[in-house]
């Protein structure tokens, strides 16, 4: 077996909680002349935190202003993955390694997943990794997933594990829309979600899901755990990234549209939930923005954002451009999909006047509401 350094924290904050998890990847980027020990970190974060995927546009997901009332924090992960809410109910996991190169994505998640499916089952949870990134039990999620590869090869697995949950917070502090247009919006969250507490009958807080966790990791990934800490390196490479990139405003506010006028549009695809974001001036687009809640920001996406700009605001054009994009493409999407959430954004920037902001319309790592691209003109009025 294989020995992983074990560390614990307790009552981390938003920014500080993140850069700690980076600053564990330090030894283990391709230009260390050594492979080092695996880490597991196993935390939770003081009563809350808001914190959104790497790749999700931030006013769509948090009510700022309720967080700020509350005295909440608010982050944003190097990994994908949908905005959650953290705190003593929720337990992060993360992994630090170096990437292996014969396993994608997918396959990692679904290896680090099983150590956590593991671990529920030893507490009498049956659980099973399900989609694109999440843990499911009887088709409701318990836990989501994230991936972040840097630029040296050293790799982060993320997992928020729920113990428990505060719906009626999570309403609160995240921008749920599909939840609330109902009074029984706390029951169909319900029916998206579950958590240890619920599915044991008893009351389980995040800490105690600790040792089934660890036990889990050891039984499915043949590893022995040894209790360790952040070392004077670690230490000092996490409080520079606390303060030059987790609580910096520019970090935790991400992306953020551009343009003239503003028109957005949701569509949920095989990546997960797609928002897309589209500026126009005159008859063209000045800019064209893809977020969502996908694990891994695809090149191609990137690609099509910039073969956008400044192209003929008409459907036509945006579905070619976007088809020779995509063309031999392996991503899992349908480039008529794309490019309609593409247009139904820009349809909507050409119909108003001055630069809204765009509002809601779901989406978080709970509870994904999915407005299809031909309602999201009406839906976002």
């Amino acid at each position: 077996m294989s020995s992983w350094r074990l560390i614990t924290d307790d009552g981390v904050g938003a920014a500080d909680g993140l850069a700690a998890d980076e600053a564990l990847m330090l030894h283990h980027g391709r230009d260390q002349t050594a492979a080092s020990e695996a880490v597991m970190r196993l935390y939770t974060y003081r009563p809350h935190v808001a914190l959104v995927g790497r790749y999700q546009v931030l006013d769509a997901e948090v009510n700022r202003t309720a967080c700020q009332d509350r005295g909440i924090g608010v982050g944003r992960r190097p990994t994908g993955g949908g905005a959650i809410i953290m705190g003593p109910g929720q337990l992060g996991v993360a992994v630090c390694t170096r990437a292996p190169a014969d396993l994608g994505p997918r396959q990692l998640l679904r290896q680090y997943a099983s150590g956590i499916v593991a671990g529920l089952a030893r507490l009498g949870v049956s659980a099973s990794f399900r989609g694109k990134n999440d843990i499911e039990v009887g088709g409701r999620k318990i836990a989501g997933l994230g991936l972040y590869v840097d630029d040296r090869g050293a790799l982060l697995f993320h997992a928020s594990v729920l113990a428990d949950l505060d719906v009626e917070l999570m309403l609160e502090l995240l921008h749920i829309p599909g939840a609330k247009l109902e009074d029984k919006g706390v029951a169909r969250v319900h029916e998206r979600i579950t958590t240890v507490s619920a599915e044991t009958g008893r009351s389980v807080d995040a800490a105690a899901l600790r040792g089934a966790v660890c036990d889990g990791f050891s039984e499915q990934l043949g590893v022995t755990l040894c209790e360790s800490a952040l070392d004077e390196a670690e230490r000092d490479r996490a409080a520079e990234l606390e303060r030059e990139r987790y609580a910096a405003p520019t970090w935790i506010a991400g992306r953020v549209p551009t343009g003239d006028s503003h028109g957005t549009a949701v569509v949920k695809t095989g990546l997960g939930l797609i928002r897309a974001y589209a500026g126009v001036q005159d008859s063209s687009l000045s800019s064209v923005m893809l977020a969502g809640d996908f694990s891994v920001m695809p090149e191609e996406l990137t690609r099509i954002e910039a073969a956008l700009r400044w192209s003929r605001a008409d459907p036509e054009r945006i579905a070619a451009i976007v088809a020779d994009e995509l063309a031999g493409s392996t991503v899992e999407i349908d480039p008529e999909v794309l490019a309609g959430v593409v247009w139904g954004a820009a349809e909507r920037a050409l119909e108003r006047a001055g630069g809204a902001v765009p509002v809601r319309t779901g989406g978080s790592c709970y509870f994904p509401a999915v407005v299809p691209a031909t309602e999201a003109s009406e839906v976002l009025q």
